[in-house]
């Protein structure tokens, strides 16, 4: 009994833990992307040369995706998490400190970088820690992640009503995260699952992975485009009055942050495969319905059923991922999230062009077509439940 109370004991305090790491990468990344505006003015950026500049992140980032895998593979997700946090807040003050254009590429590069060598490792430790519980808990770490851009954006507007300059305000976010950091490392999981698996600095994903990655791809393809084009969207298709332009994107972040805290609740009644099923119909269905009915009230209500099923699609397939057992499990995520990013990073830009030749309305009907691929393709999730041994 005791045994039980100690190891319950551990479970809760290495989710504690792990959900600090989630909340210090959103608001980390939310406390600069908050501040772009300034930094820009700053530097004296037009619009194509913040564009150009900005794309030194995403780059940072894909360049990491494999180095990390192996890292964590080699090393461990606690030591790489705990180096990467520090890493990605220690960038940050110097991002307020830049006086050129070329200084500010090579600490956006730095940034993704970091960011994505935490991205990997937390979700690593959450895959593990989900594994003590024996259900599906990874959707609430990625919830807290929500929760903490949320926090770091209106931090970030409190900054700018007070005029504190950007170097000031990422030195405060920098002391909090090493606080919080601080306090949680000893209760990070020392060790890995599936810890002994293969660890090259890249794995060719295997059919299996390969699948998962594609799920992620279609999800991340229309996450993507609703971080970029949603408030486009409103503007030009819904003709929505200025105050109300960015209604549609609240709504998106609003059901995509809640929809994380209960993922983990309807994964385990209704089952990973069956989950991700009616993620993809929601995505399709939001979609379509602010397509078909581009009014101010039909197009919130469909972004709202958007990020419903946005909200744990990428969550159940890190976690389905991280225990394929092929290759060690951040070599696994590693690969899945280079094909995921992938339509992250690819998908906005496609539908400018689209949207360029057609008109938005067409460019966000396809995307309302891949988000149902991943409904298609959920039949390929591997489960350790009964209601996905059943499908």
């Amino acid at each position: 009994m005791l045994s039980f109370v100690a190891k319950s004991s551990a479970a809760r305090a290495a989710r504690m833990a792990t959900s600090i790491l989630f909340f210090c990468a959103g608001f980390c990344f939310a406390s600069w992307a908050s501040r772009i505006p300034q930094v820009q003015v700053k530097l004296g950026l037009n619009e194509a040369a913040l564009g150009g500049v900005l794309l030194a992140l995403p780059v940072g980032l894909i360049v990491g995706l494999p180095v990390s895998g192996f890292l964590v593979a080699k090393y461990g997700s606690r030591k790489i998490a705990i180096a990467a946090v520090l890493l990605y807040a220690a960038t940050l003050p110097l991002l307020g400190l830049t006086v050129s254009l070329w200084q500010l590429v090579a600490l956006l590069f730095l940034f993704g970088f970091g960011g994505n060598l935490l991205n990997i490792s937390m979700n690593t430790q959450g895959a593990g820690v989900e594994y003590l519980y024996h259900r599906s808990i990874m959707a609430s770490f990625h919830g807290v992640w929500s929760l903490a851009g949320f926090t770091g954006a209106a931090t970030g507007t409190l900054m700018v009503r007070y005029v504190i300059p950007p170097f000031l305000h990422f030195c405060i976010i920098a002391g909090i995260i090493y606080l919080l950091v601080w306090g949680a490392y000893k209760f990070l999981l020392e060790k890995d699952i599936h810890a002994g698996g293969e660890a090259p600095v890249f794995a060719k994903p295997d059919s299996y992975l390969l699948k998962l990655g594609l799920i992620a791809f279609c999800c991340m393809v229309c996450e993507g485009t609703m971080y970029d084009w949603s408030g486009v969207y409103f503007a030009k298709e819904v003709k929505a009055p200025p105050a109300l332009v960015t209604s549609g994107f609240v709504a998106f972040m609003t059901t995509m942050a809640g929809g994380r805290f209960i993922g983990d609740r309807l994964s385990t009644k209704l089952g990973k495969k069956n989950m991700i099923g009616m993620s993809g119909i929601l995505i399709a269905s939001g979609l379509m319905l602010s397509v078909i009915f581009p009014y101010i009230i039909t197009a919130t209500a469909g972004f709202l059923l958007t990020g419903m099923g946005v909200s744990s699609v990428v969550p159940l397939v890190y976690g389905a991922a991280a225990r394929s057992g092929k290759v060690a499990s951040g070599v696994a995520l590693a690969a899945v999230s280079t094909v995921g990013y992938l339509g992250f990073l690819f998908g906005p830009p496609v539908i400018g062009f689209i949207a360029q030749a057609l008109n938005l309305r067409w460019s966000f009907a396809l995307i309302a077509m891949l988000g149902f691929c991943t409904t298609l393709l959920a039949g390929y999730v591997g489960g350790e439940d009964k209601k996905d041994r059943k499908v």
